[in-house]
């Protein structure tokens, strides 16, 4: 049973950020062998896709065998629906949590949810996918672009506004930012961008996009030439394509939004030992090259991208503070489902 535990404040995602979180800064390093780590038992919390969340703790448990794993998986803003209502109960079970972006991150760390826990593999990580607090770190790159079906488009996009043309009317698909955690991102850092913006969105409507749940939902949507034109994040084309699936993937010439799905540790962990050992694992040379295996770009320097995915050097990254992005998430959203009359 986990120890009781409530936040400063009210968990909810227009909370502003308002105080640094965690505990004191601890250190830990991860240096066992196979078959002689870390013991004891985790919650994982995570939105990744059911295989990827195996394969991580299958890989991590050959070297900590004794170390007992429960994944919970869903949409990042059902996870973050579960983890207030525990918060709420006085008994949050989540020991690791790693879900879409930064901003979630941002919201549990102003509640003073998370651990501050600076990990020796986070200096092998741009800072700026770090928090200089300790309480999480990204663990990888994903880009939000468009996936065409090659079947059915011929010229090939190069921009986002082949979504809002006259010629693609009713054919294109997006997530939900009100379900995915990276369309509810991509959300808050388009529309702060200039030749983009809510003007971008409101186009989008005006061109009969259609509103789906989340980024697997586009996939089958486009792979199957329901739709011919999707917003996605990147893995999940690449990956479709190098299966057979007759999609494209295009990182549009304006740029693209980044998530990193950071991975941090719950304050009130009953097995602090076993969860830094996790999360060094999951930004380790190894934990890097199985999110490659797994076709994800790897967030730690020296690690190549799969095929058919960008390094992060090559893209144009089109950015937003976390911060402001958390402060209007809320609004974001509301302002969202006011335009598509969600």
């Amino acid at each position: 049973m986990k120890k009781i535990f409530f936040g400063s404040a009210s968990l909810c995602l227009v909370t502003v950020l308002a105080a640094c979180g965690g505990g004191e800064d601890s250190s830990y390093s991860n240096t066992s062998k196979e078959g002689d780590g870390v013991s004891g038992t985790l919650d994982f919390y995570t939105s990744q896709p059911d295989a990827d969340a195996q394969g991580l703790v299958d890989t991590f448990k050959k070297q900590n065998p004794d170390v007992e794993i429960s994944i919970f998986r869903s949409g990042t803003e059902e996870v973050v629906s579960k983890i207030q209502a525990e918060n709420q109960g006085g008994n949050i079970q989540a020991d690791v949590l790693l879900v879409a972006d930064s901003v979630t991150f941002e919201n549990f760390k102003a509640e003073e949810l998370l651990l501050s826990y600076e990990s020796p593999e986070a200096e092998f990580i741009d800072e700026e996918f770090v928090d200089p607090d300790g309480t999480y770190a990204g663990t990888k790159i994903m880009a939000t672009g468009i996936i065409i079906n090659t079947n059915e488009v011929t010229n090939l996009p190069d921009s986002w506004s082949s979504l809002t043309d006259a010629a693609t009317k009713g054919q294109a698909v997006m997530p939900s930012p009100l379900y995915s955690g990276a369309a509810a991102y991509n959300l808050g850092v388009i529309t702060r961008q200039e030749g983009l913006g809510w003007d971008f969105y409101e186009a989008l409507r005006a061109n009969d996009i259609m509103i789906t749940q989340g980024n697997g939902a586009v996939l089958e949507s486009v792979a199957t030439g329901e739709k011919n034109y999707g917003m996605i994040v990147d893995f999940l084309a690449a990956r479709a394509k190098n299966d057979g699936s007759p999609v494209e993937l295009i990182y549009p010439k304006e740029g693209v939004p980044v998530i990193t799905e950071p991975v941090g540790i719950l304050a009130n962990t009953e097995n602090e030992e076993a969860s830094k050992a996790f999360v060094d694992f999951i930004l380790s040379e190894e934990g890097q090259k199985l999110a490659s295996e797994q076709g994800y770009t790897p967030i730690r320097e020296g690690i190549e991208a799969p095929e058919g995915l960008k390094t992060l050097e090559e893209m144009t990254i089109l950015n937003a503070e976390a911060s402001e992005l958390l402060e209007t998430r809320n609004d974001d959203k509301a302002e969202f489902g006011k335009i598509f009359g969600e």
